[in-house]
């Protein structure tokens, strides 16, 4: 009877503060098998709830401990082995015999010291990039809740509004800061004319592992939202927004000509020369306005010619 009340409350202390690296690998049975022999200095009576608190104070609440074992993704087995490697001869060593609580407070720190040198040198991961993506390869150990944080960020990424001109061309890259499987399949889809991220309105374009897609000349035809799509197996990792706006060439070029002559008139129509311009600056100009000039006339004369 006294043993299982024993057992029961010894597990209540070591599991009810928090989960920690000690927590998440050690064994309950050495736990207790440890802690037996835990003799306080003061009284010198035998406690092994004030073990499972000086555990408690070394292992799951020490801040060095929980940051050494922010570890990469598989490397939690190897915390294991590197805890166990530290605790199990302190067990065999310590089973069934009494130990004054200073031998304890030596011997359990100077472990979870060598815990953290050892688990410092395992591999780190780049961690979580914002703003979207499942980046399972970013997930980090985390000992306060014995498993693997994950990024939590959204599949859809802001969208990206890119601005070009009639015929000219433009590039699309799905592209990510963060590491990729080897397996993607890479999926563009397009929905014309319009700005959204509602996935029924995109019609699917291409699909292969191309992480590029190119319009060498742009039309209006192309304007609206593209989305790439990067698959790992049947899971989504990853979409990707770019919304263009084609701007037409006549329209791009009355633009031109109207800023052209209203930074060259004054009022009167008088051309305006700064004192900084050269002479033959002024004179292409006017030779740009008299030409255009000329055409205008032309193109006039030809259509009342029938």
């Amino acid at each position: 009877m006294c043993t299982a009340t024993l057992w029961l409350a010894s597990l209540s202390l070591l599991i009810c503060p928090l989960l920690s690296c000690y927590v998440c690998f050690a064994n309950v049975k050495d736990s207790l098998r440890l802690c037996w022999g835990h003799v306080m200095t003061k009284g010198n009576v035998r406690s092994v709830d004030r073990c499972f608190r000086k555990l408690d104070r070394i292992f799951n609440t020490n801040k060095d401990v929980i940051e050494a074992a922010r570890v990469g993704k598989g490397f939690d087995i190897k915390l294991k082995e590197i805890l166990d490697a530290e605790i199990l001869p302190i067990v065999e060593e310590f089973d069934k015999k009494l130990h004054m609580d200073t031998v304890y407070e030596s011997r359990l720190q100077t472990a979870a010291d060598n815990f953290i040198a050892a688990a410092s040198k395992l591999p780190r991961v780049s961690g979580c990039f914002p703003p979207c993506g499942f980046q399972s390869a970013g997930a980090v150990y985390n000992c306060d809740t014995c498993q693997y944080d994950s990024c939590e960020f959204p599949l859809d990424c802001p969208v990206e509004e890119i601005e070009v001109m009639e015929n000219s061309g433009v590039r699309m890259w799905c592209d990510v800061p963060f590491d990729l499987p080897s397996d993607i399949e890479v999926i563009w889809k397009f929905a014309e004319e319009v700005k959204t991220q509602e996935m029924d309105q995109f019609k699917q374009v291409t699909a292969g592992v191309d992480r590029l897609y190119s319009i060498p000349s742009t039309s209006l035809q192309h304007q609206g939202t593209y989305q790439c799509d990067i698959y790992s197996g049947s899971r989504s990792i990853v979409r990707l927004y770019y919304f263009i706006t084609v701007t037409p060439q006549l329209v791009a070029g009355h633009t031109e000509l109207q800023e052209i002559f209203d930074l060259s008139l004054l009022p009167g129509g008088k051309l305006r020369v700064t004192p900084s311009a050269a002479p033959h600056s002024f004179l292409r100009l006017l030779l740009f306005l008299l030409t255009t000039c000329l055409t205008t006339s032309l193109v006039l004369l030809f259509l009342s010619l029938g």
